[in-house]
């Protein structure tokens, strides 16, 4: 099974770390990071999509997608 995730959250070193976990649990990069002003907050955000290839299971809508 292929999942998809998309990660996004504030233009800080918090991002980079969610995104560096991720690659170091099997994700890899899909497409180009994105980066967009958010005017709620006033702060830019940074967004990535990742996938993985899961082996043996099949999709379920109620699984954690971190977890895999």
């Amino acid at each position: 099974m292929k999942l998809y995730r998309f990660l996004s959250g504030p233009d800080d070193s918090s991002f980079c770390h969610k995104v560096t976990a991720a690659l170091n649990k099997g994700w890899e990069l899909s497409g180009s990071p994105t980066y967009a002003f958010n005017a709620a907050t006033g702060l830019m955000q940074c967004g990535q999509a990742v996938v993985k290839e899961v082996e043996g299971k099949d999709y379920d809508p109620e699984m954690k997608l971190s977890e895999q």
